[in-house]
Parts: C-alpha cells; structure tokens; sequence
C-alpha cells in the first residue's frame, strides 16, 4: 500500500514562485551585509575573520 493512495495534482511550484524568489532575494542581502561587515575596520584584524585566514597564506 503506498504511503499516499491517491495523486492530486495541485500546482505547487507555481504558487510558491513568489516565495522562492524573495528567499534568494534576502539571502542575497544577507550574504552582501556579511562581506560587508567582515570587512570593515572594525573586524578587519579579528583572528576569526576568515579573510584573514585566506590573505596569510
């Protein structure tokens, strides 16, 4: 016995395109917002900064 026995065909990528759409948009804000502060002044010698790891080698 399947574990849904009967298909229905409703839309669901359609009506969540909006959605998906404005995930990537915040992501993307929050990705540029990151890089932002990472490299900022005030956490530019921060030994957690991954940047920094990346320029020493």
């Amino acid at each position: 016995m399947p574990i849904l026995p009967k298909k229905f065909p409703a839309p669901v990528a359609g009506p969540m395109a909006p959605f998906f759409a404005a995930g990537l948009v915040i992501l993307y804000g929050i990705n540029s917002a990151s890089n932002a502060m990472a490299n900022s002044a005030e956490y530019k010698n921060d030994p957690r900064n991954p940047n920094l790891k990346a320029a020493k080698h």
